[in-house]
């Protein structure tokens, strides 16, 4: 359920612009949340990773929980992807700065994913409503 109500939050700061247009006092809090948005995506990006490994740490659940393992495997890897697009430029800073390879790879992937931010928001949104609706389901 944790990794549901993460990807949430998430999607919701990832889509500010669909958050705007449904509550106007959100930009407030949008604001508040911008000049640390680096820092929360560097970290659920590194917890998307994690959910990846624990997804393949218990294939097992394949033969018993195979729609709960196909939802946790797939909403980790929009964490991921989400939490990388949002701490890019920490990623950049703290990671990939030794490695001008990895920073050139690093940034045509960004450039790849920037223009579906908002539709991966929104997918990231319906999956963690799907994650905790399977948790509550399945377990």
């Amino acid at each position: 359920m944790i990794f549901g109500i993460t990807l949430i939050l998430l999607s919701i700061i990832a889509v500010p612009s669909l958050l705007l247009s449904k509550k106007p006092n959100a930009k407030e809090l949008l604001e508040k949340i911008e000049p640390y948005q680096g820092w929360i995506g560097l970290i659920f990006c590194f917890y998307g990773v994690w959910g990846i490994v624990f997804s393949i740490l218990n294939l097992g659940w394949i033969s018993t929980f195979p729609i709960w393992w196909g939802t946790l495997l797939a909403g980790n890897i929009i964490q991921a992807v989400l939490g990388f697009m949002l701490g890019f430029s920490l990623i950049n800073k703290y990671v990939l700065s030794k490695n001008e390879m990895a920073i050139e790879k690093a940034v045509i992937l960004r450039e790849k994913l920037a223009p579906k931010q908002g539709k991966l928001g929104l997918i990231g949104l319906c999956v963690g409503v799907w994650m905790i609706v399977a948790n509550i389901l399945f377990f």
